[in-house]
């Protein structure tokens, strides 16, 4: 490239006091050429978050602080591009760390093939043993049934991409992040993009450094949020319906029915004809099934040693079952007012 656009980095900032300042480092040490601007959208932190981020605009004149009242993700990002002023917008994650071509990379790659927003792997990893044997679930295909940016595809059209990088007329064409879509509003926009005629791009040559949640209860709240937006999605908009998604309500409907055989089978199986005291038995094993595959698949994962394998399993557990449970909330009810309890205070 011989002209280098400037760039503006939009960042949603909700107690993130433990990982914000390498998330801006990593970002302001770019190895870039042109001109670049961080906006840093503060929600309501109960952690020392918002007097990192003031510390850090105060060393540098390239951030940029907004306010972001209500804490949410979409409302944040929108008033972050309305404070940005360069021609392409980089969303960023105050838990992702940006290896330093990745900018330059980024606008190369969106003028080359003509993209609108193009988007590349999100290469978890941990800092603890949990938090790295989470990073290895995520990079299992078992995980999260294999999208894209988890582990990876060729080059090509996406459905969706991995925090995005835009042209800023796209957002003049199409709209900014839809404020009631509380998660999941990175699909939802992308979905507009392309329904506009406009190109989402998955490039596995960018990736970005993901630190995930660092305790299972924590990573249980995400997924039950995550699943119940993907619901959400899935009723609202025909396209946003896949097979692939039924699979695990599927799976938890077989382990809850397994777990209440079990729990009812000394009471009930006596009573029972050959055929039904079969098909019970059938049930009961179910759960043991389920559980085996998470081990096999936890130990066959990326993660650093057997012990690390092993809570991956209980990731593995830890993603499928909660996510199922919210997207029947989702398809059924509807999202609204599900928050991802282990991010907000």
């Amino acid at each position: 490239m011989t002209d280098f656009p400037g760039v503006s980095y939009v960042m949603p900032v909700l107690n993130e006091a433990e990982y914000l300042h390498e998330a801006v480092q990593s970002i302001l040490s770019q190895e870039y050429e042109g001109d670049k601007q961080l906006v840093l959208a503060l929600g309501p932190s109960s952690d020392s978050t918002n007097a990192v981020a003031k510390r850090l605009a105060s060393e540098d004149s390239r951030i940029i602080l907004v306010d972001n009242p209500r804490g949410r993700t979409p409302n944040a990002l929108n008033l972050a591009i309305g404070k940005s002023t360069h021609p392409i917008i980089m969303r960023v994650d105050a838990h992702s760390e940006l290896p330093p071509e990745y900018t330059r990379r980024g606008v190369e790659t969106l003028f080359r093939v003509g993209a609108h927003d193009v988007g590349g792997l999100m290469d978890a990893k941990g800092k603890t043993p949990v938090q790295r044997a989470i990073a290895a679930a995520y990079h299992s295909k078992f995980g999260f049934g294999g999208p894209a940016y988890h582990s990876g595809a060729p080059e090509g059209e996406a459905e969706s991409a991995y925090l995005g990088i835009f042209r800023r007329e796209v957002f003049e064409k199409v709209g900014l992040y839809n404020e009631d879509m509380w998660r999941a509003q990175d699909w939802e926009l992308c979905m507009r993009i392309r329904q506009a005629g406009y190109k989402v791009w998955f490039d596995p040559e960018l990736k970005v450094g993901y630190y995930p949640r660092d305790n299972f209860k924590a990573l249980i709240r995400q997924s039950y949020a995550s699943g119940t937006w993907r619901g959400e999605i899935a009723r609202r908009y025909p396209e946003g319906k896949s097979l692939r998604h039924d699979l695990p309500p599927l799976l938890l409907l077989g382990v809850s029915a397994g777990l209440a055989a079990t729990l009812a089978a000394p009471f009930v199986t006596p009573k029972l004809p050959k055929v039904a005291r079969a098909g019970l038995n059938l049930l009961q094993v179910t759960p043991l099934l389920y559980a085996g595959a998470t081990v096999a698949a936890g130990i066959s994962s990326k993660a650093e040693n057997l012990g690390e394998k092993l809570l991956a399993a209980v990731a593995f557990q830890s993603i499928h079952l909660p996510w199922a449970a919210g997207y029947v909330k989702g398809r059924v009810l509807g999202a609204a007012g599900t928050l991802d309890r282990g991010r907000v205070k």
